[in-house]
C-alpha cells in the first residue's frame, strides 16, 4: 500500500489512510512523515531514509512486500502527486512484478494551502514544482512561462531551498513579466502542521526570503482578488447572470 498522509495533523489523515497504515506490519518513509503519524506506528516494523535515497527506500518497501510482509509506504499529500506512488509503480513496471498494490490518497499540500487562503483555486490552476534536482530547470521555466500566459493560477511546490534560489528567482521573473504587480500572491508554510504561517501579498512584494522548502507559494490569475485576508478566483458565476439566493 501506498498511503497519502495528508499534511501531517492527525484531523487530516483520511480514515482510509489510517486504516493502511494499522493493517501494515512493516511502514516505511521519510523519518519526518513518519514522526507525523508516530502515534500509529507501535508495534511495527520501521523502514527511515533520508532526502534523496527514495529509490532505496522503495527498493527495501518492495522487498519486505515479496518477502510477505504488509506493508504500508508513506508520502506527505498525496502519494501520487510529488509522492512515491509513482516511483513504486516504475519499479514494480521495470521489473514487472506483479505484487498487490493498492494506492490511498491523501490532502496536498496545494489543497491544504489554498484552504487556508480562501479560494485561491475555484477556478483552473497549475501545480509545478519548482525544484531541480530531477527536473532541468529550462522545462521548469518553460512550463511557468506556459502556465503564466494561459493565465493560471499557479500553486508551487519545493519553492526554494537555502542552496537552489535560480528556479525561484527565475519563475518570480516570468510571473512579473506576464501578470499585473499587484497580483495577489499566498504563501503558507507548514500548513495545519506546527508552526503554520500564511500570509497574502502582491507579487511585486514577493522576495526569496518569503519561501524554503516547507513553503507552498499560490500565484492567483488576472481575476484573483482579495477580501478581508482571503484570496478568491472568480469562476465566473456573476459573469453569466446566476445570482443564488
Amino acid at each position: 500500500m501506498v498511503a497519502g498522509i495528508g499534511p501531517g495533523d492527525a484531523e487530516h489523515l483520511t480514515p482510509a489512510a489510517r486504516a493502511a497504515i494499522a493493517e501494515a506490519e512493516v511502514v516505511a518513509g521519510y523519518p519526518l512523515y513518519l514522526d507525523l503519524v508516530q502515534e500509529h506506528l507501535a508495534g511495527k516494523e520501521l523502514i527511515k531514509s533520508g532526502m534523496r535515497r527514495e529509490v532505496e527506500r522503495v527498493r527495501e518497501a518492495i522487498a519486505a512486500a515479496l518477502a510477505g510482509h504488509r506493508v504500508c509506504l508513506v508520502s506527505s499529500g498525496d502519494a501520487g502527486v510529488y509522492g512515491l506512488a509513482g516511483l513504486v509503480l516504475e519499479e514494480l513496471a521495470r521489473r514487472d512484478l506483479a505484487l498487490p498494490l493498492k494506492v490511498v490518497p491523501g490532502v496536498t499540500a496545494g489543497l491544504a494551502a489554498a484552504a487556508l487562503l480562501g479560494a485561491p483555486l475555484a477556478h483552473d490552476h497549475a501545480v509545478i514544482s519548482l525544484s531541480d534536482l530531477l527536473t532541468p530547470i529550462d522545462l521548469i521555466k518553460r512550463r511557468v512561462r506556459a502556465a503564466a500566459e494561459a493565465d493560471f493560477v499557479l500553486a508551487l511546490y519545493n519553492v526554494r531551498s537555502r542552496t537552489r534560489v535560480e528556479p525561484f528567482m527565475a519563475a518570480l521573473d516570468i510571473l512579473r513579466e506576464t501578470r499585473p504587480p499587484g497580483t495577489p500572491a499566498g504563501i503558507v508554510r507548514n500548513a495545519f502542521r506546527e508552526g503554520q504561517e500564511r500570509r497574502v501579498v502582491t507579487l511585486a512584494e514577493l522576495v526569496p526570503d518569503d519561501a524554503d522548502m516547507l513553503t507552498l507559494l499560490i500565484v492567483g490569475n488576472t481575476r484573483t482578488f482579495t477580501w478581508r485576508g482571503f484570496m478568491i478566483t472568480p469562476r465566473g458565476y456573476f459573469d453569466r447572470g446566476a445570482h443564488d439566493d
